[in-house]
């Protein structure tokens, strides 16, 4: 098989199995954290440290937010058996770079892995994820460029896969819809917050013996748990987050 058939044949296999790779990370994670501590020893700096991560996973967040809620339907999807695009995206965040989600994705990876303080788990998980993604990305313009043809070479060939040329800049042909954000990220949104309190909760057990953290980690995962339960009520029970088209 040639390179190419098996860069696209991996690539579609990975992509149907893509939301396994989280499970990965959180056991990579969770063998990192019987040597967690105090980044340095020092308490002001880890709390420094800490708003870093939480800040870098939320900008991960708000740019997965940007991109799905200027996305028509049937694209930007979370499905997994097959891909699927019934437009192709260029304009928004699409005009900026071929792969916004994936973009977003790597901040939150690089905030969750960074908040461990573990260097080896870092770099470890950001080279998985470059592997990983980087087929993925292969695979999903093999497809676009089968089904799109010149319109997707015009596209490719001016914006680039990965990092932003904000000069290329156009407006979305869609307004923004805030309710097809919430509707479609809830559970990555929670995905964060489950994740730093899991670090902090059991990295706090090695580190001082107790899995409660501070006050302020604790209401942070219950304000993150309501709105999560409020959004998955209002989604499964009414049409309130229903958009037209999306």
């Amino acid at each position: 098989m040639a390179l190419r058939e098996e860069f696209e044949a991996s690539g579609q296999w990975l992509f149907r199995w893509r939301g396994y790779l989280p499970l990965l990370v959180v056991a990579l994670i969770l063998l990192s954290l019987p040597n967690y501590s105090p980044l340095r020893g020092d308490a002001r700096l880890d709390r420094a440290w800490q708003i870093l991560c939480v800040l870098v996973a939320f900008f991960g967040q708000s740019i997965r937010a940007m991109t799905i809620g200027q996305a028509p339907r049937n694209t930007s999807g979370r499905n997994a058996r097959e891909q699927r695009a019934d437009s192709l995206n260029t304009t928004g965040v699409y005009s900026l770079v071929r792969h916004p989600l994936y973009v977003g994705n790597f901040f939150i990876y690089l905030g969750v892995v960074s908040f461990t303080h573990s260097p080896g788990l870092i770099a470890t998980s950001l080279l998985m994820y470059a592997l990983y993604y980087e087929r993925i990305m292969f695979a999903e313009e093999a497809y676009l460029r089968q089904k799109f043809g010149a319109e997707f070479e015009q596209w490719a060939a001016r914006t680039p896969a990965v990092v932003p040329a904000f000069s290329h800049w156009r407006r979305s042909d869609l307004p923004f819809s805030l309710s097809n954000v919430l509707r479609r990220e809830y559970n990555n949104f929670f995905g964060i917050v489950f994740m730093l309190f899991l670090i902090k909760s059991v990295g706090g057990y090695f580190a001082r013996g107790s899995f409660l953290p501070a006050p302020i980690w604790c209401g942070f995962f219950a304000v993150g748990f309501l709105i999560w339960i409020v959004l998955r009520t209002v989604k499964r029970n009414t049409e309130w987050l229903r958009v037209e088209g999306r």
